[in-house]
């Protein structure tokens, strides 16, 4: 079986989207809807899993700047996002007009970023596209980028999250299509093993589509009218890939 080339796949969609919708519009759409909600509980996760002003973040797959958007008021430490759509990191900096933030391409699976120098190092929405050598890969860089004690945060897809399962018939309708995109599904007990082989602790694994993130007094509103308070999750409905897992090295 073909497997779908993510980097031709997701600069061919961002250009579709880009010519059917204005601006905003095209950047949110970018990455999955939901701009404001999305990085308001990204943001609210990472602060309570301890992040503090002073940090470095490193955001893989940053894209239009949904993350650095809600970071960018709070955080004073270095931020670096990655993508590999040059119009998304474009987005994302001019949004944030943080110019001592970096917004870089990314390399390959290597983060450019130097040994033990992040606080965190976060992969939203990227593992669900990459196969499981891939996504190996890249943790076993953001071990050697994360500080000791610091975390490397991720999204991932999984059967045994019911909302997540029509993501699965979306793939299976778009086998063998030119657009198709890789939506790879990942078991608890494969992170598990990539942590122990990494010599990482596995903090937390959280149901994607139960609260888990503390809102302190903020309000999360979705696209739809949905409104969360005091919990949220980012599972939720639709959403596709929003199963959270922490780790931290030993």
């Amino acid at each position: 079986m073909k497997i779908p080339d993510f980097l031709k796949s997701y600069n061919r969609h961002v250009r579709k989207l880009q010519s059917e919708h204005p601006l905003e519009r095209a950047m949110s759409l970018a990455v999955g809807g939901d701009f404001e909600a999305v990085g308001a509980l990204e943001y609210w996760l990472l602060r309570h899993h301890g992040l503090k002003p002073a940090d470095t973040v490193v955001d893989v797959g940053c894209g239009s700047g949904r993350l650095a958007c809600q970071l960018r008021e709070y955080l004073t430490g270095l931020y670096v996002g990655l993508d590999v759509v040059p119009e998304l990191l474009q987005h994302a900096a001019k949004l944030c007009a943080r110019p001592d933030w970096k917004f870089c391409a990314a390399p390959g699976l290597n983060i450019p970023e130097p040994d033990d120098s992040a606080d965190f190092v976060c992969f939203f929405s990227v593992f669900t596209h990459l196969l499981h050598e891939e996504t190996f890969k890249y943790l076993e860089d953001a071990r050697r980028v994360v500080k000791p004690g610091g975390k490397i945060v991720f999204s991932f897809l999984e059967f045994a999250i019911p909302s997540h399962w029509f993501i699965f018939e979306g793939s299976l309708a778009a086998v063998g299509r030119e657009d198709a995109v890789l939506n790879q599904f990942v078991g608890r007990d494969a992170i598990r093993a990539w942590a122990d082989r990494l010599q990482l602790a596995v903090v937390a694994i959280e149901d994607g589509d139960k609260p888990h993130i503390p809102l302190g007094d903020g309000v999360v509103k979705w696209d739809n009218g949905r409104e969360m308070r005091e919990r949220g999750n980012l599972g939720i409905g639709l959403r596709s890939d929003q199963n959270l897992t922490r780790q931290t090295p030993r």
